[in-house]
């Protein structure tokens, strides 16, 4: 799965490879978790691209309790286009979820040892995402959610845990958020582990393990 991830970068964010119209200012994030608010490419209602802020965890548009969405926070690839929660965003809003890490935790004797996990030596990247709306009837208010697509593991992470998160390679990105494509069938390499060669990982301080706590020291590397 994918419970952690980061945003410190996001300032740094490059509006041409991800051709975004709008992008608004976004505080840098180090320990993002479930039910935060995170910066999400999208396709947008304008014809082009945009940056916007959506909670993590899909709450699906026909749930009656929002509070599944605390649980819908990621989305196996193998089975997007069969449950009811995800089918439809899976064919006509996918996102990307931009990133500079996330992090993983491994079973050890003494309990579990989080890593955080970049590709190549650091910078943006992203996630494979789907997004939802949800509105709730009593008050009429609007939701925006999201989730990210998970997959196998490839050889970096097996080690570690037994999923990891789609990331998406820049030149996937314009056939992953065409709003024309409603059919999924040639996405399926997209949702394939992205290749371990181009990726590295490292042990950091089990300070991350807590939600809310914020700061460089999150992804600061330590010896085992």
């Amino acid at each position: 799965m994918c419970g952690r991830f980061s945003q410190a970068q996001i300032a740094e964010l490059d509006r041409e490879i991800f051709k975004l119209l709008s992008a608004p200012a976004f505080e840098p994030r180090y320990n993002l978790a479930p039910t935060d608010d995170a910066a999400v490419v999208r396709a947008s209602r304008s014809g082009g691209r945009e940056l916007a802020p959506l909670r993590w965890g899909l709450i699906p548009s026909w749930a009656k309790d929002p509070a599944i969405g605390n649980r819908m926070i990621n989305a196996r690839a193998e089975t997007l286009a069969e449950k009811p929660a995800f089918r439809e965003a899976y064919r006509m809003r996918r996102c990307l979820v931009p990133t500079d890490g996330f992090y993983e935790w491994q079973k050890i004797p003494s309990g579990t040892q989080p890593y955080y996990v970049r590709v190549g030596g650091g910078g943006i990247f992203a996630f494979a995402g789907l997004w939802e709306r949800w509105w709730d009837r009593a008050t009429g208010d609007e939701r925006q959610t999201f989730a990210i697509i998970t997959t196998e593991p490839n050889e970096l992470l097996a080690p570690i845990h037994n999923r990891m998160p789609v990331i998406v390679g820049p030149d996937d990105y314009d056939r992953w958020l065409d709003p024309e494509n409603e059919s999924t069938a040639d996405l399926a390499d997209v949702l394939a582990p992205f290749p371990p060669e181009r990726m590295s990982a490292y042990p950091v301080s089990r300070y991350v393990n807590k939600p809310g706590n914020e700061g460089p020291e999150c992804v600061e590397p330590i010896e085992l």
